[in-house]
């Protein structure tokens, strides 16, 4: 279980191979100018699915965006796996789904997937999906149903599914919206619910809100937090985690960027109907020093900083190689 828990976070290989049969023969002069206004879109908080006019833009967004969504959401659900082991979903609804990075990520680590639903109101994104789901040859994801559908408009009353995901969608709401949009979403999972946002400050203090939100209405809220109280980090702490993705040639050229990689950084959370919570999540980069590691740790007391001397061998071999973002359980100092 433990390799799961290191996915690959570049584009599954079939995936990648459609988007560039796309590409070719393609202006890439248009393609860096529907960049340029997607990222504007982005930093700006205006709905992608505005920006998203035609084929072209669609593709911008697949090269540009779509890598860096899926390397987020597949850390996070591939961590659910390896925390949660008993939980082995079958159906999958992907709300706001654009291209399906969130349909990918989840059919990367639960294989046995079976009936996949992807939502989004883009008729640009959602065309272009499809063609990118049938020449894939990913599965189950070519054989998703996909649907036009404005998410804050869901219907409640569906069939819940095992596991609801929500990529980078959520940021576009009004303040307003996000407390019935959270009723929606937990009417829908019927096992788990993922939300996965961009890492800053804003986008943390609004899961924070559907977290309160979520415990409410009887959520067990899984990871990241080690409990369902109220989150012990003050301003100008956040919640919020980072996964380093690589870079295609034809993601750096649109970029303008040297770098064969970027770090995404990303808040998330994960709501469930049942599941025993981690003791404990590692809430920073690990500093790691000559005489020993020191880690930053949310538990169900609280934040609290230990440092394991390697003179204590046992417990220093045992969390030397915990990472930012991976759950501690029991906590050092629970040990007997």
């Amino acid at each position: 279980m433990e390799e799961r828990s290191r996915p690959a976070t570049a584009l599954p290989a079939g995936l990648a191979a459609a988007i560039a049969a796309r590409l070719e023969g393609r202006p890439r002069k248009a393609l860096a100018e529907s960049a340029r206004r997607l990222s504007e879109s982005y930093r700006a908080r205006r709905s992608t699915a505005d920006a998203i006019r035609d084929e072209t833009d669609a593709l911008a967004y697949a090269l540009t965006r779509m890598p860096a969504t899926y390397a987020a959401v597949v850390s996070v659900l591939a961590r659910l796996a390896v925390e949660q082991p008993a939980f082995a979903p079958k159906s999958l609804l992907d709300v706001g789904s654009g291209l399906g990075a969130a349909a990918y990520a989840a059919a990367g680590v639960w294989p046995e997937l079976d009936t996949l639903e992807m939502v989004d109101r883009s008729p640009a994104f959602l065309t272009l999906a499809a063609a990118l789901a049938a020449e894939s040859g990913v599965a189950p994801v070519a054989g998703a149903r996909i649907t036009r559908g404005d998410m804050t408009r869901l219907d409640a009353t569906a069939s819940p599914r095992d596991l609801v995901t929500v990529a980078y969608a959520l940021t576009e709401l009004a303040d307003a919206e996000l407390d019935p949009m959270a009723d929606r979403l937990w009417s829908l999972a019927g096992g788990a619910l993922v939300l996965v946002e961009p890492g800053t400050p804003r986008d943390h203090a609004r899961l924070m809100r559907l977290r309160a939100r979520l415990l409410a209405r009887g959520a067990v809220i899984l990871a990241p937090c080690p409990h369902g109280e109220a989150c012990p980090l003050t301003a100008p702490d956040w919640c919020h985690f980072s996964v380093r993705l690589p870079r295609s040639r034809e993601h750096k050229a649109l970029k303008g960027a040297d770098a064969p990689f970027e770090d995404e950084k990303f808040s998330y959370l994960v709501a469930a109907r049942a599941g025993p919570p981690q003791a404990g999540r590692v809430l920073a980069p690990p500093l790691h020093q000559k005489a020993g590691v020191t880690l930053k740790l949310c538990g169900s007391t609280g934040l609290r900083e230990i440092f394991l001397p390697k003179r204590d061998k046992a417990r220093y071999e045992r969390f030397r190689k915990k990472d930012w973002g991976d759950a501690i359980g029991p906590l050092p100092e629970e040990d007997g």
